[in-house]
This record gives C-alpha cells, sequence and structure tokens, in this order.
C-alpha cells in the first residue's frame, strides 16, 4: 500500500492538566518523519492523554508542540486531519456488534464523506465502490489482515475476533485515510510475549514505509523513541533511559505555578479548579480522559 510521508512530532514543556491534577507534564522529543514513538507508563499514568494531545484530540495546558509543522495547541484541527486514531477506551473503539466488513465499510464510507475530496462524492456509484475495495484491500495486506484466517471471513463478527487480529483491524482502518501520523492506545494490553513481537514487528513496517506510528504500551521495544508517562523524578536527579527524548512528568509534591487550574477538552477551552497534589496523579488522567470528545 502506497504511504504517505510521515509526519514530524515535537514537543518542548507539553503538558495537561486536569481539574485535579496533571495527567502528564514536562514532555519533550523531537521524532522524525517515519519514526516509531512508544509512549510507555502503566495504566491510569497519563499515556492515553499524551496520545489523544498529540494527535489534536485533547487541548494541551503548558508547552507547546508540533505535528507536521501543524502547531499544538492552536492547530488542532489540523492535526487530527492528518493523524489516525486508532481504538481509545471511550472515545473511538471498534463496534462489537459489526461484522469486520460492515466495520471496514463504516470505514471506508466515514473516510471518503469527512476526509476525501469533494469531487470524489460526484463520481458514479461503481467506480466509488472499486475506489473503497481497492483501499481496503491495501490497507488489510498493509495490517497483515488475512481474512481466510478468520472464522467466517468478511462475515466475522468483530466481538470474536482475537486481540491480535483486532489490533490489525484497528490498523487497516486507520490506514484508510492515509494519515501521516498513525496513533495507537494499550497496544499490548491482552497479548501473548508472541503476539506482542507480532504486533510491534507490525508498526515498524507501517513506520518503515514512512507513516510515524505512536504507539501506547506498558514496555517499549528497545528499538522505539521512548516517551515515559507517570509521575517521574526531577530532571535534575532523573537518568533517561536508552532512546528516552523526555522523563515524562515531574512531581514535586505539590504544583504551583501561577497559572489557572485548567480543564481540559477536544476543541474548546474548559476551566476547572480544584487541588493538585502527588496524589492527584491519575485523577488528573482520569478526568481529563472523560472530558475528551469523540474522535
Amino acid at each position: 500500500m502506497d504511504s504517505p510521508h510521515g509526519a514530524a512530532v515535537k514537543a518542548e514543556n507539553f503538558g495537561l492538566k486536569g481539574p485535579r491534577g496533571w495527567a502528564f507534564r514536562g514532555i519533550g522529543i523531537d521524532a522524525e518523519p517515519g519514526s516509531l514513538i512508544a509512549v510507555e507508563g502503566p495504566s491510569g499514568s497519563g499515556r492515553t492523554c499524551l496520545l489523544l494531545a498529540l494527535t489534536g484530540r485533547m487541548k494541551p495546558t503548558e508547552g507547546h508542540a508540533e505535528v507536521g509543522r501543524h502547531r499544538l495547541p492552536k492547530r488542532m484541527a489540523a492535526v487530527r486531519r492528518i493523524a489516525a486514531l486508532g481504538p481509545v477506551s471511550g472515545v473511538n473503539e471498534l463496534d462489537q456488534a459489526l461484522t469486520v466488513a460492515e466495520q471496514l465499510r463504516e470505514g471506508a464510507l466515514l473516510q471518503r464523506r469527512y476526509e476525501g475530496p469533494v469531487r470524489a462524492l460526484l463520481r458514479p456509484r461503481s467506480e466509488r465502490r472499486a475506489s473503497a475495495a481497492a483501499r481496503i484491500d491495501a490497507a488489510l495486506d498493509a495490517a497483515g489482515l488475512d481474512l481466510a484466517t478468520l472464522p467466517k471471513g468478511l462475515r466475522t463478527s468483530v466481538r470474536d475476533l482475537e486481540r491480535l487480529e483486532s489490533v490489525r483491524l484497528s490498523v487497516a482502518i486507520a490506514l484508510l485515510g492515509s494519515p501521516r501520523l498513525l496513533a495507537l492506545d494499550d497496544l499490548d494490553i491482552k497479548l501473548s510475549d508472541a503476539e506482542r513481537a507480532e504486533a510491534w514487528a507490525l508498526l515498524r513496517r507501517v513506520a518503515a514505509a514512512g507513516t510515524t506510528v505512536l504507539a501506547v504500551c506498558s514496555e517499549a521495544p528497545d528499538d522505539a523513541l521512548v516517551l515515559r508517562a507517570g509521575p517521574q523524578e526531577s530532571a535534575a536527579g532523573a537518568e533517561a533511559g536508552p532512546g528516552t527524548q523526555n522523563d515524562g512528568t515531574q512531581n514535586d509534591g505539590t504544583q504551583n505555578d501561577g497559572t489557572e487550574n485548567d480543564g481540559t477538552g477536544t476543541d474548546t477551552e474548559n476551566h476547572g479548579t480544584g487541588t493538585d497534589t502527588e496524589n492527584d496523579d491519575t485523577k488528573g488522567t482520569d478526568d481529563a480522559l472523560a472530558e475528551a470528545g469523540r474522535a
């Protein structure tokens, strides 16, 4: 499948604060197009919020980032147009009631309607169907999803897919729009060691083809560019591991930077109030996720 040029991802002092604490803070990265980036950290550490913020789905509180030369938070809509989001719980999930064929057709339809050129809607129906079928076949091939291995082929229910098959289907749907940045949440959840290796091999192929990949995980592979989410030691005392761009968040007990305590949203500002203690990191993540709109 022909792949677009990837998007460079850069950030400096990037942070997002919920009503009761920081979801993440102090993030810095400088990744070239076609990079494989892993957001590493335990569940509840702010890693999903960081993924949503870097794909233009959540508004950061401080610092700035750049994705494909689109600066955040000013150009969130522009970033969303070039970044495809895989399943995120409560935000953008596969529909368990659909078959694989229905899920793929829905993805192709939404991409054509909201992301494709308007003139494409004026083509004859037969031509549109043929074009959609070709894009689906190419995306399935890129994602390594062999329909012949599924119990009922295209008629297999999404709920009956194995976890790795769901990952491949999600990647295929995301690639239908030829994104410059592909972002996936909880990549390694419920995968065996062998399946985890297959999932990372898939993402390496996507990155090697030119698309920048951003994946949330609990443990990053050695060859990935790593962003660490969650409470960290102060920058002066922390040691960066191999491939690490930044230590993620800082937690010095209390945070008082003289600014308002901002909530988060997808497109508009949402100001909240609350206390900020070192026990609020997980709560801040939960609050920020709760306010994320559908991608």
